[in-house]
């Protein structure tokens, strides 16, 4: 579809176009906020619908939809998106445009349904890192740099033309939760940027290239989590950090699933007093620290958490466990 951009603004003086939002988890909410605060008029919330949770096992609403309500703003939760009676309820908007920041894949009788089209929000700097977890592969990757883009939804995932990117540094310190929280206030920004470009008609859409050596974000599994202490102490610590607070890298410790939330690196000589420690072996003085030996140094322990136990500081776990 080419968004039509020619002509006068059919909406002035009603708050812009007829804005039909889409998303589920919290990264949403500050691009959903963002877009009222900027006086967009948002005629819809589209948000999945509420599932049971926690241990008991009771419908739990998403965060969009909490938001949303809280605003009086109109929610679908459709279980399928090519249902008839959503279909209809949608077009019933009269969206002119809409916007989509962590949802689920579209089909092409809904991305296409408004004049202005669908524009989505992605969590790198396309066409770098196009998948569901761009931000833990940027990290797990070691990059120095990331960002996030705005741009029209076609047939294939993440391959629309781009209207605006915008980016900032990764440190050596942080986290992907660390990342995805920057990220939420830097793109619900830039959100806001495209809408004003888009609804002023002056923003111009650049055709994504596919240049050698396109990194990719996949879907997380758990053999992705699993630590391999045959890698280097860089690799297992980006690792650790791009995984961190969610899913969360793993490695066994005495039979039992440790999750590894902070970690710090070693890089000194594996060898000690002539014998080198196995891989994947650990070191412990039972009150301040737990390492264990990767390929070229040491992984040593910050924050972890034993199946069936609570996060905690690995002073903390030391006191309380015994090996």
């Amino acid at each position: 579809m080419q968004t039509d951009m020619s002509g006068t603004n059919d909406w002035a003086g009603s708050g812009g176009p007829r804005i039909v939002f889409m998303g589920t988890p919290e990264f949403a909410v500050a691009s959903l906020d963002a877009i009222l605060q900027a006086g967009y008029n948002v005629v819809g919330v589209i948000t999945a619908p509420d599932k049971p949770a926690g241990r008991g096992m009771q419908l739990t609403e998403s965060a969009v939809k909490k938001y949303a309500v809280g605003k009086g703003l109109l929610v679908l939760q459709p279980e399928k998106l090519k249902d008839a009676v959503f279909l209809s309820e949608l077009r019933a908007l009269h969206a002119d445009l809409q916007i989509v920041v962590a949802f689920r894949m579209l089909p092409e009788v809904v991305w296409d349904m408004p004049p202005m089209g669908t524009v989505n929000l992605h969590g790198s700097l396309l066409p770098q890192y196009r998948g569901a977890a761009p931000i833990n592969w940027a990290v797990i990757n070691g990059e120095k740099e990331t960002g996030v883009t705005t741009f029209q939804l076609l047939h294939d995932i993440d391959t629309g033309s781009i209207l605006l990117q915008d980016r900032f540094p990764i440190s050596e310190t942080d986290t992907a939760g660390d990342v995805h929280d920057r990220m939420m206030v830097i793109g619900a920004r830039l959100l806001v940027k495209t809408i004003d470009g888009l609804a002023a008609r002056t923003l111009k859409s650049t055709p994504q290239e596919n240049p050698e050596g396109l990194k990719h974000a996949p879907k997380i599994f758990s053999e992705t989590c699993k630590i391999d202490w045959n890698r280097t102490v860089d690799e297992i610590y980006n690792l650790i950090r791009g995984l961190s607070p969610f899913p969360a890298a793993y490695t066994m410790l005495d039979g039992k699933t440790v999750k590894v939330y902070r970690a710090e690196r070693e890089s000194s000589s594996v060898s000690e007093g002539g014998t080198r420690p196995a891989i994947g072996s650990y070191k412990t003085d039972g009150k301040s620290y737990l390492r264990f030996a990767a390929a070229d140094g040491y992984i040593r322990v910050v924050e972890l958490q034993l199946e069936g136990k609570r996060k905690m500081a690995v002073g903390d776990f030391l006191r309380g466990y015994r090996f």
